[in-house]
């Protein structure tokens, strides 16, 4: 049936009147109708749409509800990478920033203004609006590429899926953070505990897991909002000259702020704004862990640029890592994938930082003595960046303190410790027959960075050992759905079944550095296993290597190559690669990248990268043809300095050789396309 223009023309009508409302009501925070007065205009909105299904478009409201699920996630390279914030955690830190910051500028003897703004604590998420109508979402991911998330986005009530403002610019990105308020995220919880399902850690957590959701319809249910807080492109129109100006300009085209920015000069206006955020942190209707103050004038913004992972013209004031004082109950030893034991402490339940905690790894032997922590203590633990539980301190030794005792052998299969000498971890000798070890060892065999078995974690494989239907993880590759059926496994049935045998038959084809990673051969991660690859070029001359093959490879050093050695010397390794073989395990040839603009230069990475760790900006280098030392000498092309670079950097200087900060080095592989 072919529309009317009256048919027309009404559809147009309803969805102005529903963005209308909902700007209202999500944005503005002040409805003007009843919620049965909105549904009336949505139902109507929705009948016509159902009955002329070509007029639908996708920033319709009614496409708020969640579409079809979509089978996977896709890749999106942000034009402008996101990159991260600076830090500072004191006084005498935020004036060192503005320090820096008067350095770069004319001096005009008048105090710096700052826009300051709430640090949210959610997803990092940037939108892309063409002639002003959403087009598509991807989350930060490492800075340089993320994940297409569209389909979860259009869900969210309160972002903008048209531009309310006339003449919208042709192409405009938008910055800002997806978050759970803390009324939204109480009563998700509630209802999924009433359920007797699992309840979220903290609204962070239910945010990241909401949006990342292969079937909007789930996040549609969830209550998720997003704040903006930046424009990082713009086509077609101008912003305004000042970042507390561009907010408001963002408002009038309907995205929702913190009530809490505010415009003002000096230091002293900062603290006061810190400090009267921190004392009001509590009472916020959402989650944050600090402030972040900008340089107000944009022109200033881009007269101050760039350095290494952050702008120049804004910092993150973070608040001090919440502490609470609690009670060590016991000290328990797991077994990792390599044998080492780590103490973990078991603590009476505390509630830190929107968590409870009640388990903090205490790393290793030596930290324990280092804390002169005991069985029965009080110690304080806190949360370094709001994140990472740890035990700060020992705050009172307990009148019948225990000592923490390493045990006399693995806790789990009982083979004999043993710790290399001048070496701090202590170790299970006990190998394959220590079932810790073994679920360890496949836990990393199907992580996403190895074959990335979609949907087989721990839970899992735990009970493929228990059923005797896994004892190593060239196993997985024999598993059948009838055999899954059979084994009688708590919560398995056949559609899961099929999924899991299905995505395990998937990762039969992988490729060469990713299954040297998968084998966990100890010393060797990411970084390491593309060098291996690229300099071996396949599994079996590397199997076959020497110590002095090894030791050409780059940042292959005697110990990482004694450790290569002997794993592909034990017989029961050469037996696993060969059972991975007849279970039709392949890996293609490396795609080494066909430019090599870097061949016969040597390049260092020095100080912390916010976009990507080292070790795969390093990998990246190394696909672009250049050796990756650790090392700074007269031979350096490039010293690449992130943050807190610290004596190759000043090496770097005294001889003379070309440092390079992060945005170039991001520039650099956007342009020879790597990734």
């Amino acid at each position: 049936m072919v529309a009317s223009p009256e048919v027309v023309q009404k559809i147009s009508e309803l969805r102005q009147q529903l963005r209308y409302h909902n700007h209202r009501y999500y944005v503005l925070d002040d409805p003007q109708i009843s919620d049965e007065a909105y549904d009336g205009i949505f139902r109507s909105l929705l009948a016509l749409e159902q009955e002329y299904p070509e007029l639908m478009t996708p920033d319709s409201p009614t496409q708020r509800v969640g579409g079809e699920p979509i089978p996977a996630f896709t890749s999106v390279t942000h034009a402008v990478p996101m990159l991260s914030l600076g830090n500072v955690f004191s006084s005498e830190e935020l004036r060192d920033f503005e320090r820096k910051v008067r350095e770069r500028l004319p001096d005009d003897g008048q105090p710096l203004e700052y826009c300051a703004e709430l640090k949210l604590d959610g997803l990092a998420i940037s939108l892309i609006y063409e002639q002003g109508r959403f087009v598509y979402g991807a989350t930060r991911g490492d800075g340089i590429s993320g994940e297409d998330i569209s389909h979860n986005l259009r869900t969210i009530r309160n972002l903008p899926l048209q531009l309310q403002i006339p003449n919208p610019p042709t192409l405009l990105e938008v910055r800002g953070e997806v978050l759970m308020p803390r009324a939204g995220f109480q009563r998700l919880n509630a209802e999924a505990a009433e359920r007797g399902e699992k309840t979220f850690a903290n609204p962070r957590n239910a945010a990241a897991g909401s949006v990342r959701q292969l079937d909007p319809a789930m996040a549609a249910r969830r209550p998720l909002a997003f704040y903006a807080y930046s424009v990082a492109r713009i086509e077609g129109g101008g912003l305004p000259d000042t970042q507390y100006e561009v907010l408001q300009w963002l408002k009038q085209a309907g995205f929702s702020l913190s009530d809490d920015i505010r415009v003002g000069s000096g230091l002293d206006f900062v603290e006061s704004f810190y400090r009267d955020i921190q004392q009001r942190r509590d009472s916020l209707p959402f989650d944050i862990d600090g402030v972040v103050i900008k340089i107000n004038s944009l022109q200033r913004q881009q007269q101050l640029g760039f350095v290494s992972r952050e702008p120049r013209w804004a910092t993150a004031y973070k608040f001090p890592a919440q502490r609470a004082v609690t009670t060590v109950e016991s000290v328990s030893f797991q077994v990792g994938r390599t044998g080492a034991l780590t103490p973990v402490a078991r603590l009476q339940p505390v509630f830190v930082g929107g968590v409870t905690v009640s388990n903090v790894t205490l790393h290793n032997m030596d930290e324990v003595r280092r804390l002169g922590l005991h069985v029965g203590d009080k110690v304080e633990v806190c949360r370094a960046g709001d994140v990472i539980p740890k035990v700060e301190r020992v705050v009172e030794v307990a009148a019948d303190a225990q000592d923490v005792v390493l045990p006399a052998c693995c806790p789990v299969c009982s083979a004999e410790l043993v710790q290399e000498e001048g070496g701090v971890v202590v170790r299970c000798s006990g190998d394959y027959s220590c079932d810790a070890q073994i679920l360890r060892r496949l836990a990393h065999f199907v992580s996403r960075k190895a074959m990335d078995i979609e949907g087989l974690g721990e839970r899992w494989l735990e009970q493929f050992l228990d059923a005797g239907l896994v004892s190593s993880s060239a196993d997985l590759y024999g598993l059948t759905v009838e055999r899954l059926l059979a084994a009688g496994l708590e919560g398995m049935g056949e559609r899961l079944a099929a999924n899991l045998v299905e995505a395990i038959a998937r990762s039969r084809e992988t490729n060469l550095p990713r299954f040297i990673y998968a084998l966990g051969i100890r010393g060797v991660g990411e970084s390491t296993s593309l060098a291996l690859a690229q300099h071996f070029g396949d599994l079996r001359p590397l199997m076959a290597a020497t110590q002095e093959q090894l030791l050409e490879v780059p940042d292959i050093g005697e110990v990482s190559a004694a450790w290569i050695i002997r794993y592909f010397a034990e017989p029961a390794h050469q037996e696993l690669i060969a059972a991975f073989e007849r279970g039709g395990v392949v890996w293609k040839p490396l795609e080494r990248h066909h430019e090599q603009p870097l061949a016969g230069q040597t390049w260092v990475l020095t100080g912390t990268l916010s976009a990507m760790g080292r070790d795969e900006a390093k990998a990246r280098l190394q696909k672009l043809g250049a050796k990756v030392s650790g090392s700074v000498s007269k031979k350096t092309t490039v010293v690449v300095a992130g943050e807190a670079a610290g004596s190759k950097l000043e090496d770097a200087n005294r001889l003379g050789v070309a440092v390079w900060d992060e945005a170039q080095l991001l520039e650099l592989f956007t342009v020879h396309g790597v990734r």
